[in-house]
């Protein structure tokens, strides 16, 4: 018995130090991640310090593995993809994966410019690949980045829940949204700031509105109650599927379809772009699609207006976008005539002899053709350039500022500015055609 029980003590006091002796392995690992990179990368250690990822013990290995030991195999790191994330946030992935934000990289991959453009602009995450990034990318996508040297492309969460804190908080900052929702043709940003609705958020979080007093942030509208799943009727194109009852906007939609290349311009019939369209959801295609979106909107909206005054400020954006569209289709149709007349010529990379909006704010289409920033003998065309303002910019500005319930962005930024651009496009037209040989 005596030989028994000494065993069984033996025994019992190997499995505490092997216990103990593999948990002091583990914080090791842990604290010798913390010890080098507080050195090499401080403010990571800090967010991640700060982290409710830390409070509930979601250590280095977790996201980033554990072939990554000294300082000269920082390569073996593992660099998570959304699909780490969702491990633990399974309904955001599936909310995200349906979203708009998910086609961001596919949208942008899918313009013919963007193989001309610098490579750091695009795969090195400056310019447009810098908010593009953003969606899920297949195997052979995040090994084509990687090849190329760009290893910090191949997660979309960190765009919002910025590395290592990945905070909710911040990611529901609507400052949050004006990294990428700024500028020349989206200026959400500066259209909800100097808003009403961005005006009352900036005085509630001075301290000068009750802090519950009503205060919608982009998040409120565009992400009710934190879906992932973001989606607007009209979308970032502004056509939609079927085309509106009223036959002159049916018709000035046709022409900006055509001018998008998803209808071929003389037969009226839809290009391959269309299924590009439909894959990157880009617009809404069926009339059910267009009115649960709008639907939705109103249903936020009805959290703080009357849901009657709430339809009839987005009904009167909808009229806006369509005298809006009657401006630029008659722009799009002066330039139209100029290649049908031999003024302007069908370039190589052009599928058909008519405006392009995919080919943007280039002086002639040179660089698609591989000849990189030379230019063709008759390759200037800047009425095509102020066209594209007329309709990437300006168009952007008058239906989106209405929306957006913008008086300055609506009316002096869009609206006027459209004006401007068409007075501008006649009077080239006409140089172009006096000029002609």
């Amino acid at each position: 018995m005596k030989l028994k029980n000494v065993f069984l003590l033996a025994l019992s006091t190997a499995f505490v130090l092997t216990l103990a002796f593999g948990s002091s392995v583990m914080a090791g690992s842990a604290d010798s991640c913390i010890s080098c990179h507080e050195k090499v990368s401080p403010g990571q250690v800090a967010d991640w310090r700060t982290s409710k990822h830390a409070a509930e013990d979601v250590t280095c290995a977790d996201c980033h593995g554990t072939k990554h030991q000294k300082a000269n195999d920082g390569d073996l790191a593992v660099l998570p993809s959304e699909h780490v994330c969702a491990e633990c946030h399974e309904e955001q992935f599936a909310q995200f994966s349906k979203g708009k934000h998910n086609f961001g990289w596919t949208s942008l991959n899918a313009l013919p410019i963007t193989h001309v453009e610098p490579d750091e602009l695009m795969e090195g995450g400056r310019g447009c690949g810098g908010c593009h990034n953003m969606g899920i990318k297949s195997e052979a996508q995040k090994k084509e980045q990687l090849d190329k040297g760009y290893r910090y492309q191949t997660n979309s969460c960190d765009e919002c829940h910025t590395r290592h804190s990945f905070s909710k908080k911040e990611a529901q900052d609507p400052r949050a949204c004006q990294q990428c929702h700024m500028g020349y043709d989206h200026p959400q940003w500066e259209m909800w700031s100097s808003a009403k609705h961005g005006t009352r958020w900036f005085a509630r979080e001075a301290g000068r509105l009750d802090k519950n007093a009503p205060a919608p942030t982009c998040q409120t509208c565009h992400m009710p109650e934190g879906s992932h799943n973001n989606h607007t009727a009209w979308g970032f194109l502004g056509v939609r599927l079927p085309l509106p009852k009223d036959k002159q906007w049916a018709a000035d939609q046709v022409t900006i379809l055509k001018a998008l290349g998803v209808l071929d311009p003389f037969t009226g019939k839809p290009t391959a772009r269309l299924e590009a369209v439909k894959a990157v959801d880009l617009a809404r295609l069926t009339q059910k699609a267009w009115e649960d979106e709008r639907e939705k909107m109103i249903k936020t909206c009805a959290k703080c207006h009357a849901e009657k005054y709430a339809r009839k400020q987005l009904e009167m954006g909808d009229n806006m976008l369509k005298k809006a569209d009657r401006l630029l289709a008659q722009g799009i149709e002066i330039v139209a005539g100029l290649y049908k007349d031999g003024i302007l010529k069908k370039r190589n990379a052009q599928a058909f002899a008519y405006p392009d909006f995919l080919y943007f704010l280039r002086t002639d289409y040179a660089a698609a053709d591989g000849n990189s920033y030379k230019k063709l003998p008759d390759g200037t065309s800047h009425i095509e350039q102020v066209l594209f303002r007329m309709y990437m910019k300006h168009r952007m500005r008058t239906y989106q500022g209405q929306f957006h319930v913008n008086p300055d962005y609506a009316y002096w930024y869009g609206w006027a500015a459209m004006t401007d651009d068409l007075g501008e496009i006649q009077e080239l037209a006409a140089t172009l055609r006096a000029t002609h040989k």
